[in-house]
């Protein structure tokens, strides 16, 4: 079993050193439509991203919104990650929410648009 994670960490390591960097595609949206004063959860859906080193942060009028989980990094055969994080909100008006990802030294915002 040592052998085997041992392989594929090394293998991990290698291709990682050979593959090419992919800045990351952001999907912001809610699970239910966006409408004020109902409990919703709000996602940060980020994809096909290398390396991995990456930080998501969601954002309520610029600032971290406590309590968001984050699912596990996941691969592609590409080698391409992708992962998401969320959190509950009870969107009102007038607040601004977002994501905000930094993937090799470009850090950017990305707004949630309500369905209102």
């Amino acid at each position: 079993m040592n052998s085997i994670l041992t392989s594929f960490c090394l293998a991990v390591l290698l291709v990682g050193v050979n593959s090419i960097h992919s800045a990351p595609k952001v999907q912001v949206y809610s699970k239910l439509p966006g409408q004020f004063d109902q409990p919703n959860i709000l996602l940060c859906y980020v994809s096909n991203f290398h390396p991995p080193d990456i930080k998501i942060t969601l954002l309520k009028d610029n600032v971290e919104m406590p309590g968001a989980t984050q699912t596990d990094l996941a691969f592609e055969q590409s080698w391409q990650f992708h992962l998401t994080k969320s959190v509950p909100f009870t969107p009102k008006a007038g607040e601004k929410y977002a994501c905000r990802v930094q993937h090799q030294g470009i850090t950017k915002p990305y707004s949630w648009e309500p369905d209102m």
